[in-house]
């Protein structure tokens, strides 16, 4: 681990953050993951050895507690690792307010529909099995299909077809779930202009903005 040869905290501290990716591991860790391939899914462009990598250093600094049970291995933050909580908080908040452009590069399905899979409010979802169907006009064929399906007050998200019935579908382009979802935009606003195409039986289509809300972004304040 390189240092900056400085006593201050904000420098002791950054020698083991500011090493790529170690943030948003940390970031995966607070939202519940525990276990590597769960991890991976939250950081689909960083390589399973860089993981691995990372989660070592983590441990070895006391940040995160490495536990196996049963012969699977688990990751959970330590005391000092979630005080680190607020600072991810912190950065979040900033990075709305202050750092809103996406660029191509910033759009990822796969980490768009694992963030929905665990955040959704399934409280408001229908007791039975429920299947929504996403369609992605601008992405690869391979990857513009994805379906979300609760039940028994579980969520899963799935690229293939899981050959359940389809409650309702949403058909947009990435770009627009992805600034839903952070809240640059609302599910109202969205579906007015037609940039999202909502389908189903009506009460299906009332109720698919509720059912999917927006991540814990959206609730950020932005600038004036």
């Amino acid at each position: 681990m390189s240092t900056y040869g400085q006593f201050c905290p904000v420098a002791k501290a950054m020698e083991l953050l500011d090493e790529r990716w170690t943030l948003l591991v940390v970031r995966e860790l607070l939202l519940g993951s525990i276990h590597f391939n769960d991890l991976r899914r939250g950081v689909p462009k960083m390589s399973p050895a860089l993981l691995s990598r990372r989660l070592k250093s983590l441990t070895r600094a006391g940040v995160v507690e490495r536990n196996e049970i049963d012969g699977r291995t688990s990751y959970t933050l330590t005391a000092c690792g979630r005080e680190l909580a607020t600072v991810v908080d912190a950065l979040g908040a900033w990075g709305v307010r202050w750092i809103g452009d996406l660029g191509e590069q910033d759009l990822d399905p796969h980490l768009l529909m694992w963030d929905m899979r665990r955040t959704i409010p399934i409280d408001e979802w229908p007791r039975t099995r429920t299947t929504v169907a996403f369609i992605f006009d601008d992405v690869a064929p391979k990857a513009s299909r994805w379906w979300l399906v609760v039940a028994d007050g579980q969520a899963d998200v799935c690229d293939f077809d899981p050959g359940h019935e389809v409650t309702g579908t949403v058909q947009t382009s990435l770009r627009t779930l992805t600034r839903i979802w952070r809240g640059d935009v609302s599910w109202s606003h969205a579906t007015l202009d037609g940039s999202v195409a909502l389908s189903g039986a009506g009460e299906v289509r009332r109720a698919l903005p509720r059912w999917i809300g927006q991540g814990q972004a959206a609730a950020i304040p932005r600038p004036a």
